[in-house]
């Protein structure tokens, strides 16, 4: 039995996160967060929860005082 994943888009994942549109264009730009797939017809990006989770963790560090080259070592790490 397949269990159906919740998928969002650039802008639902900017708005549930409280992350801009920008931000988490340039997180993807860097390699800090990834895409689970696109839409063949509209190239429209598509993120699931581990997505949310990620910048959730990215927010955290950066408030600990963290870099982006630190955060990204981090998650390569992880």
């Amino acid at each position: 039995m397949s269990t159906i994943t919740e998928l969002y888009l650039l802008k639902d994942v900017a708005r549930l996160s409280g992350h801009s549109i920008h931000t988490v264009k340039f997180y993807l730009k860097m390699g800090l967060i990834s895409e689970v797939g696109r839409s063949p017809e509209t190239r429209f990006r598509y993120f699931d929860h581990t997505t949310l989770e990620r910048l959730s963790q990215i927010r955290a560090w950066q408030k600990s005082g963290k870099r982006l080259a630190e955060i990204r070592s981090l998650l390569e790490a992880s």
